[in-house]
């Protein structure tokens, strides 16, 4: 992918030298062989003002725990505001992508009328943004797109990643799944890989071997994912809620219905992020 140039932002000072003298690494993400840069999607809040002169601004914003996991592997962590105009300079700027957990998708945009108990619902911003920069990242370069750069989904980024290959969502699971408790409030519960053949990036088992027994995570969720579409299901719970989707076609196009930056898990936990930042460098060369 060609989108390193001179003048790239990545090579000069300004807020991103800045995050350095915070504890990112510093004076190695400018030029060269520096340090993978990986955008991650910020949520969108209007927080509501009480007095009438002074209205509420809208704030982007993002959980430090994604900025945190992918410094503590090797990467320049950069939050990316919902800008959808932008999305093109995104994609040609970041050598990896983290799609941030966040509220309930209007599934209207993918032919579904959303659901009376899907709240609170994104916001129309964000989903517009993330919906432009995922069809752009499964774009050719020569068509602008990311040409097949990596990219890691969390929660709702799994279930943007699968709207937009043109699957559906269950969107309330107390509907259907009897458990639906289980993937509720921070709850711990196991997974496992479908299929007996490891998977080149989830590792499950307490050996350490892929597709050994059930890996632990950490989920909050009332929606899931009920058709991957094009991508392909990986792992589920053992309700059958469909816990992770990829595409075997790349290197590293992963969702993860549950969240890696508060699982104790290390393979499924800061270990996807640090393989997330290893597929970006071997992507930036």
């Amino acid at each position: 992918m060609q989108r390193h140039g001179p003048a790239d932002w990545r090579q000069r000072g300004g807020a991103a030298g800045a995050a350095g003298a915070a504890g990112t690494p510093s004076g190695t993400w400018r030029a060269g062989k520096a340090a993978p840069v990986i955008g991650i999607t910020a949520d969108l809040v209007e927080p509501a003002s009480a007095d009438p002169a002074r209205p509420s601004r809208p704030r982007a914003t993002v959980a430090m725990a994604y900025c945190e996991m992918i410094a503590r592997a090797g990467g320049v962590p950069v939050v990316l505001p919902p800008l959808p105009a932008l999305a093109p300079e995104h994609v040609r700027r970041c050598d990896g992508f983290v799609l941030t957990g966040g509220d309930d998708p209007r599934t209207e945009p993918f032919g579904e009328p959303t659901h009376p108990k899907a709240s609170p619902l994104v916001h129309p911003r964000r989903q517009e943004y993330e919906t432009a920069l995922l069809r752009l990242l499964d774009a050719p370069a020569e068509a602008g797109g990311a040409g097949g750069g990596p990219v890691l989904g969390v929660c709702l980024g799994m279930q943007m990643m699968a709207l937009v290959a043109g699957g559906s969502l269950c969107q309330h699971l107390p509907d259907e799944v009897p458990t639906a408790d289980r993937h509720a409030g921070n709850s711990v519960h196991p997974v496992r890989l479908v299929g007996d053949a490891p998977h080149p990036i989830l590792v499950f088992g307490k050996a350490g071997e892929a597709g050994a027994g059930a890996g632990e995570v950490m989920s909050s969720h009332h929606q899931a994912v009920r058709s991957p579409g094009r991508l392909r299901v990986v792992a589920v719970a053992d309700d059958g809620v469909i816990e992770a989707i990829d595409d075997p076609t790349r290197r590293f196009y992963l969702g993860v219905q549950w969240h890696p930056e508060r699982t104790a898990d290390e393979a499924l936990g800061a270990g996807l992020f640090a393989k997330l930042v290893e597929a970006a460098r071997a992507v930036r060369g």
